[in-house]
């Protein structure tokens, strides 16, 4: 009977990308699954997505025996030098030993699941062919950032390429090429809509990018969000997911991204985005105690949310062990996902009962892609949204693109260039 659970787990996972353990509130996700059920001709490729954690030279046995003395190293230099906690390490040293238990529980869930092991350890390579290769970091890529700046923004157009046979529809807002079935858009301060079952490839300052399903985007600084908020609240978003650039010095030392100081936040339009049904909101976070203050103080009050529950990322390697110590205090191997509930007008109680809540301390388990890149959770979160069916979903700050979602940043197009993905 077990072995035929295990089974019917790992076809489910197969098909998904979404692994659900005995432990109810567990999960493994294969980011490149997940995401490849939003592309028919397309696949992403695993070993771009996986730039990182797949480590050839050593076993994973050889690598844990490195990481525990390199770390108990650290340990000796640091008691030398005894650091007392102020008020806020303390109480994020508390939130911490609060999730300790339960994410070492996850950890013995993955572990004992030697088939999923099994699969985990070939992630980087399944889909791919023999001759797939990392590829390299293109020279001159295109900072989006940049580019969304400078005065000839307006006149940047992106083309994309539809099959032949698909007809676009004349209320798209585009020209159509009758002849090719291309359609150009202008790229920024504008919604780029690809409305078809399949996805396709666009073409911008002569690199290619490949847009999934029934997705689109809206390129443009915060000040232009705005035009996002629907004419109708019953054309709002039911799921919003929200990927703030946090202020944070590895990522400003590193130049990866441009970020914002926090009072930036308390300025997007929420309760305008939501449909008049309510919404679920998810706001990825850091480990650090001042911003958590102030999502709980201020951010989540400012928008009208009303906390519902944590979700935490704990983050492995492909042989199951952790990126980093599990109490490294400023290298934590997790993150936070909060989540909370924005009521429409339409709102009542009848409504409310009739999707699920969402359960607290769910563990999302999966190996990290490139630096920021957060895995894919909106079908995890699907259940526990109010209002229509199929949901209206809308991820700000977005830097990459998902089938039957709107994508909004200064750069959603980041993870879609075409050295992402492989032809089918």
């Amino acid at each position: 009977m077990e072995d035929s659970k295990t089974r019917d787990r790992l076809s489910v996972f197969l098909d998904s990308g979404i692994y659900r353990f005995e432990c109810s509130n567990v999960v493994f996700i294969d980011p490149v699954r997940v995401l490849n059920l939003s592309y028919t001709r397309f696949r992403v490729s695993p070993s771009a997505y996986y730039s990182r954690f797949f480590d050839p030279k050593c076993s994973g046995e050889d690598r844990h025996e490195t990481k525990l003395s390199s770390s108990s190293k650290k340990r000796k230099r640091r008691e030398k030098k005894p650091h007392s906690l102020n008020e806020r390490e303390r109480a994020a040293d508390q939130r911490h030993q609060q999730a300790r238990p339960m994410l070492l529980k996850a950890l013995e869930c993955l572990v004992a699941a030697t088939d999923l092991l099994a699969i985990m350890r070939n992630l980087r390579s399944v889909f791919c062919p023999l001759q797939c290769r990392e590829l390299p970091t293109p020279l001159n890529e295109h900072s989006f950032t940049e580019l969304c700046r400078v005065w000839q923004a307006p006149f940047y157009e992106i083309t994309l390429n539809f099959p032949q046979h698909h007809e676009p529809s004349r209320d798209a807002g585009s020209l159509i090429d009758p002849c090719t079935g291309q359609r150009i858009f202008p790229v920024f301060n504008n919604l780029v809509v690809n409305e078809t079952g399949s996805d396709v490839d666009a073409a911008f300052l002569n690199e290619k990018y490949i847009l999934p399903k029934e997705s689109c985007f809206y390129m443009s600084e915060l000040e232009q969000i705005h035009n996002l908020i629907p004419a109708e609240a019953d054309c709002g978003f039911n799921l919003i997911v929200v990927d703030p650039p946090w202020e944070n010095a590895s990522a400003s030392q590193k130049l990866l991204y441009p970020t914002l100081p926090n009072r930036y936040f308390l300025s997007l339009p929420i309760k305008q985005l939501t449909h008049t049904d309510g919404a679920l909101v998810a706001l990825w976070v850091t480990n650090r105690e001042k911003l958590r203050n102030f999502v709980e103080k201020e951010l989540f009050p400012s928008w009208g949310i009303r906390y519902a529950a944590s979700f935490y990322w704990l983050k492995v390697k492909a042989d199951g062990s952790l990126i980093s110590d599990l109490d490294l205090f400023h290298h934590r191997p997790y993150e936070c996902l909060l989540l909370g509930y924005l009521h429409g007008e339409g709102t009542n109680s009848e409504q409310m009962s009739s999707w699920r809540a969402v359960e607290h301390d769910k563990i999302i388990i999966s190996i990290p892609g490139d630096y920021s890149r957060k895995p894919p959770v909106g079908e995890l979160l699907l259940e526990h949204v109010p209002g229509p069916k199929r949901a209206r979903c809308i991820e700000l700050f977005a830097r990459e693109m998902i089938g039957g979602w709107t994508s909004w940043g200064n750069e959603p197009l980041h993870f879609q260039k075409s050295s992402y993905f492989i032809e089918r």
